[in-house]
């Protein structure tokens, strides 16, 4: 995986399933739309629902194949991304979040 930063809203969960295993992706938070605070590494709870839940879903769309996957914990909607760290990028762009170049209006 590359340094690349990925900025995404706070109810996105990046997840990665790799050797059989999921792990999910935590970030530093720098804007909250909520008025909680967010736990370090348990948000989903926040948004009602276990991370046992999420592999679930998860696992459903595809299948637990290897790669990246999007988790939106607060409406419930979950992507797969592919194997590669900016497809991941790719697929928060094509839901309306953030842009190629971030310094272009």
């Amino acid at each position: 995986m590359s340094s690349t930063s990925i900025i995404h809203p706070a109810h996105f969960i990046i997840v990665e399933r790799k050797n059989a295993a999921w792990h999910f992706k935590y970030g530093d938070v720098f804007y909250n739309c909520t008025d909680k605070p967010l736990p370090e590494h348990d948000r989903e709870r926040l948004f009602g629902i276990t991370k046992n839940k999420i592999v679930i879903e998860l696992f459903r769309i595809n299948g637990g194949k290897l790669g990246f996957y999007l988790a939106n914990v607060r409406d419930k909607k979950y992507y797969y991304c592919g194997t590669d760290w900016e497809r991941v990028k790719s697929q928060l762009r094509s839901l309306g979040i953030g842009r190629d170049d971030p310094m272009s209006m």
